[in-house]
């Protein structure tokens, strides 16, 4: 393999050499040497050296080999420069002069030191997660955090600061809100949130963006803001990577791997990142209804395998012009299998087991095209990125109690395609040393298609002549049914829209005004047996964004931002069709249904310090035409509860959040957060509307001890306050987890051990009074044991020429940790 890298990395010198003017001077010089990094004093291979005449001509030329080792032959005689030059290093030059009686020059050992400007850019993968504040997101750089190893990209999200996810629905929220936006590589999938993030190893990612406040850049979308989820791509040079796995035991095994690969031989980059998750979770739960003395038993069972493959390219065609594209595979299998039992007054009513075999298929291809002109920062960006998504599911649904109920012994099946395009060009043209102009144009197309065949009957209702619907006897000890109608929908999204951005630095203060225009455009159509309805809606809205960063000194900044943000209806919230959805709840949709809009305010102030760095931030929002659900009692059955949405009075939102990281000793380092949030949630239950003002607390602390040179602790703590909901009001949840890691094989290797949830404080306990009085506890394998083991080969420098994110609109700023 050495070989082959070697082969590849002399295409550079071959090409230079092809191009060298002839030379009739007699060639009778050589030159030698060792090159070393100055900071470590490790040999680097595959440095170039180039030697140039006094005329900055190239006119030979050559690489060292593994043992940073060089010799350049044919030197023509003359004064000459000896150009040492390495990826993300400073090059150094040196000048020989070869003559008849100098013709042999041994230039000793040369220390290459590292560039600063590329410190950013370089691969480090921190002993713990670092969190970076810039103008308009917090960088979560995911490190070697114990925390993190062995998990999901759900699971790791729970030790995220601000962010926080249901362990029953895989919901995700991000400052005690819902109506948040999950991006992979700064682009939507098809799949939904919940199923993305059981499916990404939490190895495969290279960092999480917390974007609260989006600038006009950006898609509007998500009232509470962005997190993005940036996988590993590597640009090292040479041939280098990475291998992660690991066994996590709690009630069930599940394993976890994955595989990080890069070449960069000249002008190419070629990456790979490969993840598997494979296993079983269970969870299990109680429901108490106090007014008809009803319990209910949970047990779900998920055996699920999941596959996620990122491969790409990058080809720097020249200084100038860069392509990139890139593919994302994600297959996922997945393996339900779960059961309810229900009794009243402990009289067992109903076994209800469910088995649903179900698959995840989805494909993104992206393209892109960058040209920088003359001008530094002067650039044009063209992107393109496609993306399709199948997810057929083969339900079966059985009642044991009664085995011939044809209302609860039923088969499913059901296809959901989703197909999305999303075609942008960004131009950025910095006007003076001050002043920046940003312009774009971004076309989304969205296509989701879904059919339900089931083999479901639903109970036949009468009216009793008193206004009340009542169940007709059949004459055999039961009701009367008649078979469920097929289901279908076909929903188009299409959104247009152009952005500007104008930024200005005075001094110590800088600025970014800036508009996005989007016109908004959907068109519904739901089918049930013979019913059909349409559903459309065209909107043209203008979401201005503002951004004010001061910097009074190095160690201080303060950030003041606006921006106007946007929560469009679901197509479950506005599907006008009455769809049963589980045993005990209907939901119908509103096709009357407005988006809610959302003008969000934050102040951020970042202090650095000898010994680390503190933030501070506050938010206020202001929703106007607030979506809320309404649970009523279904009309048909007073068992169930029906659920719909509508607009509502306008709320307010905000909260504070802190973070900070000191190092308490030169072995003992403390990363700790804090959050509170206080909102009002308004909606109806049984025609009577409510409203409640939620505060949601949480702290996370994580202690970490450096026992050696290879060998470190982690403590980690978690508390998530209680909170109030509509329908809910839920118990706190806490959880202690503790590791430690040992570098193995001259640190190229380091092992992993880690338990989560020592004391099993991590459950969902909740009491409700609305539609129904009745109280619960959900339970799920909380407590595990991981031990991994992760190992890098390679060992080139990175200096990626970076592919610009549309969406990476920052400016360096201060630091704090999780």
């Amino acid at each position: 393999m050495k070989k082959i890298i070697f082969l590849c990395s002399l295409l550079f010198s071959l090409t230079v050499s092809a191009q060298l003017p002839s030379n009739s001077n007699p060639e009778t010089g050589v030159v030698s040497g060792k090159v070393l990094d100055a900071t470590t004093n490790q040999a680097l291979p595959y440095v170039s050296i180039v030697i140039k005449d006094m005329n900055q001509k190239t006119v030979t030329g050559g690489i060292t080999d593994d043992n940073g080792n060089f010799t350049i032959k044919q030197i023509p005689e003359g004064e000459n420069n000896v150009e040492i030059q390495f990826i993300g290093y400073k090059t150094e030059t040196k000048k020989i002069n070869i003559s008849r009686s100098n013709s042999k020059i041994n230039l000793g050992t040369i220390l290459l030191k590292e560039e600063a400007s590329a410190l950013d850019e370089v691969v480090v993968i921190a002993e713990t997660s670092t969190v970076t504040q810039k103008i308009d997101r917090k960088v979560i750089n995911v490190g070697k955090d114990l925390t993190s190893a062995g998990t999901t990209a759900s699971e790791l999200l729970n030790n995220v600061q601000s962010v926080s996810v249901d362990s029953q629905t895989g919901a995700v929220s991000l400052r005690g809100n819902e109506n948040v936006r999950v991006l992979v590589d700064g682009k939507p999938t098809n799949i939904s949130s919940a199923q993305l993030l059981q499916q990404i190893p939490s190895t495969s990612i290279k960092s999480i963006e917390l974007i609260t406040n989006p600038s006009a850049k950006y898609n509007p979308e998500g009232m509470s803001g962005i997190i993005n989820i940036i996988l590993h791509k590597n640009s090292n040079l040479g041939f280098n990577g990475s291998i992660n796995t690991g066994l996590t035991k709690g009630e069930n095994s599940r394993f976890n791997g994955s595989l990080d690969m890069n070449l960069r031989t000249g002008k190419l980059n070629f990456f790979a990142n490969y993840g598997l998750n494979d296993g079983k979770r269970e969870n299990f739960g109680k429901v108490f209804r106090t007014d008809n003395n009803s319990n209910q038993d949970f047990f779900f069972l998920n055996d699920r395998t999941s596959h996620l493959l990122k491969i790409g390219a990058d080809v720097y065609l020249n200084d100038k012009n860069t392509l990139s594209f890139y593919t994302i595979q994600n297959k996922s299998d997945n393996l339900f299998n779960g059961n309810t039992l229900v009794k009243f007054n402990n009289v067992i009513d109903s076994n209800s087991p469910a088995l649903v075999d179900s698959e995840s298929n989805s494909q993104t291809y992206n393209f892109n095209y960058t040209l920088d002109f003359e001008k530094e920062g002067h650039n044009l960006e063209f992107e393109a990125n496609f993306s399709n998504s199948d997810s057929p599911e083969n339900a079966h649904y059985s009642e044991t109690v009664n085995p011939s109920n044809e209302v609860l012994n039923y088969n499913d099946i059901v296809t959901n395609d989703r197909k999305n395009t999303l075609l942008n060009i960004d131009y950025t043209n910095p006007i003076s040393e001050n002043s920046k102009l940003e312009l774009g144009l971004e076309v989304r197309l969205n296509e989701t298609t879904n059919n339900n065949i089931t083999t479901q009957h639903d109970f036949i209702y009468e009216d009793d002549g008193n206004g009340n619907f009542v169940l007709i006897d059949d004459g055999n000890g039961w009701y009367e049914t008649a078979p469920r109608d097929d289901s279908s929908f076909k929903y188009n999204r299409d959104i247009y829209s152009a952005y500007l951005n104008y930024n200005y630095k005075f001094d110590k203060l800088s600025m970014q005004l800036g508009a996005r225009l989007e016109q908004y455009e959907v068109n519904g159509t739901f089918v049930k047996g013979t019913e059909t309805q349409t559903y459309t809606d065209e909107i043209f809205s203008i979401y201005p964004s503002a951004f004010f960063t001061y910097n009074p000194s190095d160690k201080n900044q303060f950030q003041l931002s606006y921006s106007r943000r946007v929560d469009r209806p679901s197509i479950g919230q506005v599907n006008p069709i009455r769809e049963w959805s589980t045993p005990l709840i209907t939901s119908i949709g509103n096709p009357e249904l407005k988006p809610q809009f959302t003008n969000s305010y934050e102040l951020n102030y970042t202090h650095q310090h000898k010994k680390g760095s503190f933030t501070f931030g506050t938010f206020y929002r202001r929703v106007n035409d607030n979506i809320t659900r309404i649970l009523n009692v279904d009309p048909l059955d007073d068992d169930k509860v029906e659920l719909s949405f509508m607009n509502t009075e306008s709320n307010n939102r905000y909260g504070v959040e802190l973070s900070s990281n000191y190092k308490v000793a030169n072995w003992w380092r403390v990363n700790a957060s804090f959050d509170l949030y206080t909102q009002k949630e308004s909606g109806i239950a049984n025609g009577q509307e409510l409203e409640v003002t939620n505060n949601s607390l949480n702290f996370r602390v994580s202690n970490n001890f450096k026992a050696s040179k290879n060998l470190r602790f982690q403590l980690f703590a978690l508390y998530r306050g209680g909170g109030e909901s509509i329908q809910f009001k839920v118990d706190p949840m806490w959880m202690i987890n503790t590791g430690a890691s040992l570098k193995v094989l001259k640190g190229k290797g380091t092992v992993s051990f880690r338990v989560n949830d020592i004391f099993e404080g991590m459950k969902f306990k909740f009491e409700s009074e609305n539609p129904y009085p009745f109280q619960g506890q959900f339970n799920w394998e909380s407590r595990t044991a991981f031990v991994g083991f992760m190992y890098r080969f390679g060992g080139g420098k990175n200096k990626a020429k970076r592919r610009k994110s549309r969406d990476n609109n920052e400016t360096q700023g201060g630091g704090g940790f999780i």
